[in-house]
């Protein structure tokens, strides 16, 4: 029996008009889904009037789950794996079972489709040739020494932050890299309160101390110069 495949689709990260018909078609002719919350993927199902099987795999359960996973591949399973929205990987489950994919010599594909950051970033005004990606930065330990590792870094530097920790990165960015370091902070994008907020760390630190920030935020920081 020849193998299946797995097949990273990015889903929407707010308009559902962002689905490609290639990501459509291929969730319509999968064996299964592999969703990070399946109640999330299955909305989207739904609205694309797609009925097909949900397998949860999140950060609590991957690497157990990952060897049944890549065993129902060889056996000749399709797989459509999806983030909650955007491209899985990026800051999201995925990667485990890419690499055991791989591993076992199971064809991989990835559509091109949403992704937070590369809007954020167009958007937001700094060099956008070379950037550097950092994700979230951890929550506790470590957090201070990656911050810091930043400091001289020449490139525009792309972070992601949830809502009740951007006023404290926007403080730490100061402290390290300096109060009049630039700045774009973008949030909800492609949603109907979407929006992209430009100025100097201090600037954005004081906007975010009158303004409760609310949504998923893509923090773009100007490089060293």
């Amino acid at each position: 029996m020849n193998a299946g495949r797995l097949i990273l689709v990015p889903t929407p990260i707010g308009n559902l008009e962002d689905i490609t018909l290639r990501a459509q078609r291929v969730l319509a002719e999968c064996d299964a889904v592999v969703a990070e919350d399946t109640r999330v993927t299955g909305r989207l199902l739904q609205h694309l009037g797609i009925a097909k099987p949900l397998i949860s795999f999140h950060a609590a359960n991957e690497h157990r789950m990952v060897e049944g996973l890549v065993d129902r591949l060889r056996n000749g399973s399709t797989f459509a794996l999806c983030s909650d929205a955007g491209t899985p990987g990026i800051s999201d489950p995925g990667f485990l079972l890419v690499r055991a994919a791989l591993q076992a010599d199971i064809p991989v594909e990835c559509l091109p489709g949403p992704t937070a950051f590369v809007p954020a970033l167009v958007m937001s005004g700094l060099p956008c040739e070379r950037f550097i990606f950092e994700g979230f930065l951890p929550q506790k330990k470590g957090r201070r020494a990656r911050i810091e590792a930043l400091k001289d870094e020449t490139r525009t530097i792309v972070l992601y932050e949830s809502p009740h920790r951007i006023r404290k990165l926007l403080d730490e960015l100061a402290e390290a890299l300096g109060p009049d370091r630039l700045v774009s902070v973008s949030r909800e994008i492609s949603k109907l309160h979407e929006e992209t907020v430009r100025g100097t760390v201090s600037e954005l630190a004081a906007h975010f101390e009158a303004h409760l920030p609310k949504g998923e935020f893509v923090v773009c920081v100007g490089g060293s110069w």
